[in-house]
């Protein structure tokens, strides 16, 4: 791993986990003394943030990490839903009966990580669980499109779970994994589109909740 890269792991973690909080604002000479490199890395690492939409720099004004806005979220959560269900149109009827363990096993560490409370690790084994449809498809590009988008969520998912209506998540992925086993690429793709746009919804009314008690 080079540094750009070993210094954009470590602040993207920072900013997803809520290490780093919305609106916060960023110092890169002050961040690159912490990780022990020059600022050329971490200028590199924020560059790569920016893009993602996860750190705002603007003319004359300070480097922070980008605010979380209901209408930002908004839009994201349709992107990713219609990129999620374009992978299982094109990953499930690729998968094969290892795919179909790995997404069980994915499924089983998703459901017992968020039971006891760690998010951080339901949060990954939920990647995990999309992640093999998504390598099934095949699809360079969409990874990509995934890999630049998925932190948005993300970040989002962490910072609001408290205040999200959940099923027992042993329930959340049934009728996925049923979709993906009997290789049905349109009931799969239907139904983790609908998943994501729930999420979605879920998490834009909490923020949008929360701007209107701002103005107010």
């Amino acid at each position: 791993m080079s540094l750009a890269d070993s210094a954009y792991e470590q602040l993207l973690a920072a900013i997803v986990t809520g290490r780093m909080a919305p609106g916060e604002r960023i110092r890169d000479q002050q961040l690159a003394a912490g990780m022990g490199v020059s600022r050329v890395p971490v200028r590199e690492a924020l560059r790569r943030l920016t893009e993602q939409g996860l750190v705002e720099t603007q003319p004359s004004s300070a480097t922070r990490v980008a605010p979380v806005r209901a209408e930002r979220a908004a839009q994201a959560f349709v992107v990713i839903a219609a990129l999620q269900a374009l992978a299982a149109r094109l990953g499930v009827p690729a998968l094969t009966r290892v795919d179909d363990e790995l997404m069980f096993d994915a499924d089983d560490r998703r459901t017992v990580a968020l039971r006891r409370g760690d998010v951080l690790e339901g949060i990954a084994a939920d990647d995990a669980f999309h992640g093999v449809v998504l390598d099934a498809s095949g699809n360079v590009e969409l990874k990509r499109a995934l890999a630049r988008l998925m932190p948005q969520i993300r970040r989002l998912d962490l910072l609001h779970f408290a205040g999200l209506s959940r099923s027992d998540p042993a329930q959340d992925h049934v009728e996925i994994l049923k979709a993906c086993r009997r290789r049905d690429a349109r009931a799969a793709a239907e139904l983790i589109e609908a998943n994501f746009l729930r999420l979605g919804a879920q998490i834009t009314a909490l923020l949008a909740a929360g701007e209107e008690c701002h103005d107010a």
